[in-house]
């Protein structure tokens, strides 16, 4: 055995010659020098950057079996044996150390001397030739991309709740809404922005048909701003990413996609700093002397321990826990909502409630034309199996898995024909006493507690002079504030104007 050949194309690498116009060349040079080709290993459709491919991996595991035996390694190019320049002149190295094979390109005569540094020299500028070929067809097609992004296009493959389509009259790609999927998407959103934990999400849409079983699916879908109609445009440089209006159609709104986003924030925060039960106000709590974090701990004393709040910044100033906490209890008994703002959330959740009897609607059309489908299936089997079309054991395996799809559908569709309108009514009921601020707060975990308090107190607590103080509040407690001032419970402070008139009078 003499020599063996190997050929490469790559649709990334945009390869100009076809592997059989490769393998002729190779055929044609081996004949012109008399050598025996063996054996042709191709490599079709891999990147030239690494040499972590399957086909070449096989090659080299083929050469070190016949070791001694194989002489040559043709090549049409250099650059079909790879783009990489420092690891196509290792690799080349390597194989004639260890195998004491000679890598040899069309191009060049087989008597060529390897150790000859112009040899070496004139091999390095067509690896580096063709290194630089490839970084700049990559940088193309990522120019090429940002440009379509940057236009509102979406190209690449269609997640769960799109198709890929094309446009009418033409042959630009664009994502079309899938309506037999697209109700998990809303359903994903609203139940999320309702406070349904992601995992209790997950295996209710699993149920119905959601593909994905991995932990982060619910996570991928609610951070996707596709959804929403929007692109997102990848970053460039100094340019930074952004996200930009789509030319598809959405699934969910804007608003239900930015609060989704502000809800995950929030999570990843709460579970960042993991407050304990025993400092409710820690991360909450500001120093009234700098601004900056107080941090809760327990101090000795002499007969007990006692809780203390501490500026991380000056040590010395340290106020009781158990004053702050009675303080702070006293506090949320005197924050509540306006009986217009109570009406205002009952008419938002009615308008939610109506649309989730909408979904529900075309949840249950898409289960029964499904359901219709599949005893279709199990009646064509049967005839199939009655005609002598299929055998008897792939009537059974088709049968366990339409009798199971059949299950799961008649399950679902029990589950969609309750009367849902009757039990969401009832929950309408009870709605008024559920916006009890003291109440869900008290029931609360402390992770709940800290996001109740970060959207009520948005710019943190200082306690001074005996009393709460805060830049702003939640304008649904602004009808609070006199009462709270009066009461010297919490004094809201805002900010002065840098542009407030100067005084007519004095200096």
């Amino acid at each position: 055995m003499e020599a063996i050949g190997y050929v490469r194309i790559s649709k990334k690498d945009q390869s100009q010659h076809s592997l059989e116009y490769q393998e002729k060349s190779i055929r044609d040079y081996c004949e012109r020098n008399s050598l025996k080709l063996n054996s042709l290993f191709v490599d079709d459709g891999e990147s030239s950057y690494t040499f972590d491919r399957p086909d070449y991996i096989a090659l080299e595991n083929f050469i070190k079996k016949h070791k001694n035996k194989v002489k040559y390694l043709v090549v049409f190019d250099h650059d079909r044996f790879s783009r990489n320049l420092p690891e196509a002149l290792q690799k080349i190295e390597s194989l004639e150390k260890k195998h004491g094979l000679k890598v040899v390109a069309t191009s060049e005569s087989l008597d060529i001397d390897t150790t000859d540094p112009s040899v070496f020299l004139q091999r390095a500028f067509k690896y580096l030739i063709a290194n630089q070929e490839l970084l700049t067809i990559r940088r193309r097609a990522k120019t090429s991309a940002r440009h379509a992004q940057e236009s509102g296009r979406y190209i690449n493959r269609a997640p769960f709740g799109y198709l890929n389509d094309k446009e009418k009259g033409g042959a630009k790609a664009i994502i079309v809404i899938d309506e037999s999927k697209a109700f998990i998407i809303q359903k994903i959103y609203r139940d999320f922005l309702a406070g349904v934990p992601r995992y209790l999400i997950h295996e209710e849409v699993r149920t119905m048909g959601f593909p994905h079983s991995n932990n982060g699916a619910i996570f991928r879908i609610l951070v996707n701003p596709l959804y929403a109609g929007l692109v997102r445009v990848c970053a460039d440089g100094k340019i930074p990413e952004k996200i930009i209006k789509g030319i598809h159609a959405p699934i969910v709104s804007e608003s239900q996609y930015w609060r989704a986003q502000e809800m995950l924030g929030l999570t990843k925060r709460a579970m960042k700093s993991q407050p304990k039960e025993e400092f409710p106000l820690k991360g909450i709590l500001k120093s009234p002397c700098c601004g900056d974090n107080m941090t809760a701990g327990w101090s000795k004393g002499k007969k007990k321990y006692y809780l203390y709040y501490r500026c991380i910044t000056h040590s010395s100033l340290n106020i009781p826990g158990a004053m702050l906490h009675d303080k702070f209890q006293e506090l949320l008994k005197h924050l509540s909502f306006t009986q217009k703002d109570v009406e205002e959330i009952v008419s938002k959740v009615k308008e939610g409630l109506k649309g989730t009897l909408h979904i529900r609607e075309k949840q249950l059309k898409v289960v029964k034309e499904q359901l219709v489908n599949v005893e279709a299936r199990i009646e064509s089997a049967e005839n199939k199996l009655f005609d002598d079309t299929i055998n008897g054991d792939t009537y059974k395996k088709w049968m366990r898995k339409f009798s199971a799809e059949r299950a799961r559908l008649l399950d679902e569709l029990i589950y969609l024909e309750q009367d849902l309108e009757d039990s969401l009514n009832q929950e309408l009921l009870v709605l008024p006493y559920l916006l009890n601020l003291p109440q869900i707060f008290e029931e609360a975990s402390i992770n709940q507690q800290h996001a109740i308090l970060n959207e009520v107190f948005k710019q943190g607590l200082t306690f001074k002079e005996g009393m709460f103080r805060t830049p702003s509040i939640n304008p649904c407690f602004e009808s609070n504030r006199l009462k709270l001032k009066q009461l010297r419970l919490l004094e809201i402070e805002e900010p002065c104007s840098e542009t407030s008139p100067v005084p007519l009078c004095g200096e």
